[in-house]
């Protein structure tokens, strides 16, 4: 039994990559949710732009994740 130790390794690089990224863009997601809060804690009104990128990261992550299921299926 041979182990293609170079193939493993990338399996492994992409899969840490793809979950450091996932995680970082659902934290980006929360941090914008969390300015707008903040924003209308304050009374300043605003924070569309942060909703917006809050959301545009939350379908993101989704999009990645219905991908993988669809990779798993197919």
């Amino acid at each position: 039994m041979n182990i293609d130790w170079a193939a493993l390794g990338s399996v492994f690089g992409v899969s840490l990559g793809a979950s450091v990224g996932l995680v970082a863009l659902f934290t980006l997601g929360i941090a914008g949710l969390s300015r707008r809060e903040r924003a209308v804690a304050q009374g300043s009104g605003g924070g569309a732009l942060a909703v917006t990128g809050a959301y545009a990261c939350f379908a993101a992550c989704a999009a990645a994740v219905a991908y993988g299921i669809y990779l798993i299926v197919a």
